[in-house]
Parts: structure tokens; sequence; C-alpha cells
């Protein structure tokens, strides 16, 4: 198929894209500037340059693919709607990329038991309101004639198999402990979150691409770790001796409230049923921490 990829260059597109390609589907990507088209033609994918804010852009280019995936922007509703549009009545598949921080609460490094397998079971913090809008708005598009699935990742860890190398919050982790010699969890890093090794959320995409149902949502999930275990694995792997426990605000001043918060400071406990029970998925990377300890360096 001919496969429209917008964030073709980024960590979780660019490495969708080589997945598709590599099982033999032709990809055209969206790309911002010359610099990253030029990177995209090496590798074998036509790129596009353009922004989701241009609307004749994305609606020339799902008219002319076979499938479309949208791994640029979880919260871009203008662009869900204009994809929307263009692929309505044609049935071909939509992908739409979320994240697991939907589920995330304001626990500052606390526990929480509650533990997600379908959209239907969150209640999301104001913050992320509007993203749950949106995933709801594509499952919606099934009614009017597009295959559309929602897969929404969780922390995603394993180096990128496009341009980008890195994902958002094991790098932000690593980064703070580099600077500044110690690596810190927020609060007392009981927090939980549920990951996914990055291939095994490409092969999860083509599975979606291939069989998933009109209206689908999928939690991209195989196991998780507290925030204490997996800052104690950076700290092993940079040889920094112990974790410690750093206060909300510092880290707000360090990542901003939105990433403090969402990305390192709550629990995102969800779970894959539905993806291993409808998808036949069998994810095969099963340990962040082993990753973290063993891998992280390399690349």
């Amino acid at each position: 198929m001919d496969i429209f990829v917008t964030g073709a260059s980024g960590y979780i597109g660019g490495s969708v894209a080589e997945r598709l390609k590599a099982a033999g589907h032709r990809i055209i990507g969206l790309v911002r500037s010359e610099a990253k088209a030029e990177q995209l033609r090496a590798r074998g994918i036509e790129p596009v340059i353009g922004t989701l804010d241009d609307v004749r852009l994305l609606t020339e280019q799902a008219k002319r693919a076979d499938a479309v995936v949208n791994a640029a922007n979880s919260d871009h509703r203008t662009a869900v709607e204009m994809l929307i549009r263009a692929l309505a009545g044609s049935n071909k598949p939509f992908l739409h990329t979320s994240g697991s921080s939907i589920a995330a609460n304001d626990a500052r490094g606390e526990p929480d038991e509650r533990i997600y397998r379908t959209l239907e079971e969150v209640t999301p913090e104001p913050e992320k309101a509007a993203r749950v809008r949106v995933d709801q708005r594509v499952r919606e598009a099934a009614a009017v004639g597009v295959r559309s699935v929602v897969l929404c990742n969780t922390l995603i860890y394993g180096h990128g198999l496009g341009l980008q190398r890195d994902s958002v919050q094991i790098p932000a982790l690593v980064r703070q402990a580099e600077r500044s010699g110690i690596a810190r969890h927020v609060g007392r890093g009981l927090n939980r979150w549920a990951n996914v090794h990055v291939e095994d959320m490409a092969d999860l995409y083509l599975l979606a691409l291939e069989r998933a149902k009109p209206g689908s949502f999928y939690f991209v999930e195989n196991g998780e770790e507290s925030f204490k275990e997996l800052v104690q694995a950076i700290a092993d792997a940079l040889g920094l001796g112990e974790a410690q426990s750093w206060p909300a605000d510092e880290a707000i001043a360090e990542w901003g409230f939105e990433k403090a918060m969402f990305a390192l400071a709550s629990n995102s406990r969800v779970r894959a049923d539905l993806a291993r029970a409808e998808l036949g998925w069998q994810p095969r990377h099963g340990s962040v921490v082993d990753w973290v300890r063993q891998e992280l360096r390399q690349g």
C-alpha cells in the first residue's frame, strides 16, 4: 500500500514508517524541512514538506494514499478533522497515535492501584480531557466509512528505528542525571508507568493496519515499572550510585509542569489485553529496566 505518515522524521512516526516499509509498503512521510526530506529520501521514503495546519496538503495526501498514520501530534484536533473528512467513505485505514498520559494522575511520585484496559474506563485529568476527546473523535470516524484506529502508547523505550534515536521520558531522566551527577525520581518514585519497546510498538501498528476493526482503541503495553526502579537502573547504567528523591517543585522547574507531573511523576497503569486478543500481538521485549542497564549507552 501507499501509506501517508505524519511525523515521519520523529521517534514514533519514523519507527512506524520503517516497520511498514520493511513489510513492503511504500511510505510518503510528512516533514517540516528540506533537510529532513533529504534524510528520508536516503532511507527510501518519499518526503512531503508541510505541517499539520496545511489543509490542502493533508487532504491531497490522504486522498492519494491507501492508508494514513498520524504520528505527529496526538492533540492536533484540526488535523484529525481534516484527515477524517478526506478519508470519509473510503474505508481506508486511519491509525491515530495517542499516549497513555490520558490515564495519568497528579501523583507526585506516589502509587495508585487503578489499572485501565479500555478508553471507556478512563476519566482524564482536566489537562488531558482534550486528548481523550480527540481519541473519541477518531473512533467515531468509523461511522462515516473510515477504518479508524487509536493506538495509545505508553512509555516507549529503545533506540528509534528512524531518524530520531531517542524517546521522551527516559532521555529526560538521563539528561538530568548526567548534568547533575545525581539520578532523581520525583517524590518517593513509587508511581508506575506501563511501557513498551519501540520495536514491539511498531509491530502493533503493522498488525492494526492489517487487522483492526473500525473504531478500535488499543493500549500499547508490555509491562510496567516504578520510576524508582527505572531511575535506579539509569543510575546503575551511568555509574552514579543510589538514585535520590526530588521535590516536585524542583522537578517542575527542570522539566516544566506538563512533563514533570504527567510524564514523570504520575501513574499510568494500562494493559494491552485487547491488542493481544484481537490482533494477535506478541511483543518480544519484556523489561525496560534490563534494557536501560544493558543497552542505554549503546547505539
